[in-house]
Formats: C-alpha cells, sequence, structure tokens
C-alpha cells in the first residue's frame, strides 16, 4: 500500500534533479536541459507558489527515457524552485523501483511520470500522471484526427503553457488541501 512509512522510503531513495538528470544518457539530458530552458512560469504563477506555507514533499516515478517526462518534469523542477522551498523533489527510475511504479499503474499499465504530491507526513494528497489534460487534449487534437505527428515534433508553445499551468493548479490544489488539513492546522496553530 502506499502508507507513510513505504513513500517516505522511496522519497529518501529519490534523487535531486540534477543528480537524477545525470544518470540518464547525454543525449537524455541534452533534452531535458533543453525543454526546461524553455518553461517560463507568469506572474501570477510565481506568486501563487512563492506564497506556499505547507511544506509538500514529492516523488516523481521517471525515465530519462521518456518522451512525455522530458516534456512535464522539467516543469515539476521549475514550480518546486519558484516554492521558496516549500515542495522539495525527489525523483526515482520507474524500472529500478519496481515496488513502487506497480502501485501506481495508471490504465493498468506501468506509465510514467507518477507524480506523489504529500504533506510533510508523507501522506498522500495527490497522484498525478502521465499527462496532465493539457497534454491530453493536445495528444486527441491530433493522435484522433486525421494526422499524427511525426515523432519528435516540436510541442507547440500554447501545449506547453497550458501544460504548465495544469501543472500549477495540481500543486496549488495539494497545497491548499494541506493548508486546511485540520491535523496540519493543530500542529501548526493556524
Amino acid at each position: 500500500m502506499l502508507n507513510p512509512e513505504f513513500l517516505r522510503s522511496k522519497f529518501d531513495a529519490g534523487l535531486p534533479y540534477d543528480e537524477y538528470l545525470a544518470t540518464g544518457s547525454d543525449a537524455h539530458r541534452k533534452a531535458w536541459l533543453g525543454f526546461g530552458e524553455g518553461i517560463r512560469l507568469s506572474g501570477h504563477q510565481r506568486e501563487v507558489l512563492g506564497g506556499f506555507e505547507r511544506r509538500l514533499t514529492v516523488v516523481v516515478s521517471s525515465g530519462t527515457w521518456c518522451g512525455d517526462c522530458v516534456q512535464q518534469v522539467p516543469m515539476i523542477d521549475v514550480i518546486a524552485g519558484a516554492a521558496n522551498g516549500r515542495i522539495e523533489t525527489r525523483y526515482l527510475d520507474r524500472d529500478e523501483h519496481p515496488d513502487l511504479a506497480e502501485r501506481v499503474m495508471l490504465c493498468g499499465g506501468l506509465r510514467v511520470p507518477v507524480v506523489l504530491i504529500l504533506n510533510e507526513d508523507f501522506d498522500i494528497l495527490s497522484l498525478e500522471g502521465d499527462r496532465s489534460l493539457a497534454r491530453y487534449r493536445a495528444m486527441a487534437a491530433r493522435q484522433l484526427g486525421p494526422s499524427c505527428p511525426l515523432p519528435g515534433a516540436p510541442v507547440p508553445a500554447e501545449e506547453v503553457a497550458a501544460t504548465l499551468q495544469d501543472w500549477v493548479d495540481a500543486f496549488e490544489r495539494a497545497h491548499l488541501m494541506a493548508r486546511l488539513s485540520t491535523k496540519l492546522r493543530q500542529r501548526h496553530g493556524d
């Protein structure tokens, strides 16, 4: 089960973003870094994330080889960086941690990325993945219509912006859940 003890052990086994990227091939690192350089939070998004008061811990099951991860996980790093130290992330390779991957299967499959947003006690606030709603909408528009894009085709800027907003919203929702938690409000006296 996804109990706090198990999730804490996975967090402790995970790597910070830069160390995680270093486990990938040169080509994979280049793709991740290149995509990450283009991610820009809006002023409103920075304000929302910078206003977080509760600490969130995040466990990301991913693969440096995964195209969906390349186009979404750098967003998690940017979001965490804008939260004034209130979001602490750890990244795990899905294939090296099958005990986690098998517990967070989506649609019956071992998908990535899967993002577990947890409170300070490692209780689950949100399980997100493998694609945000904006990504699924864009993919459906491309693939369920008359043609499919070529592999490796650039991601349109409006899709990147909508996907980033989906991820910011997911983190804001989880933060508000933690902020309004009776248990945590009693602990922090607020």
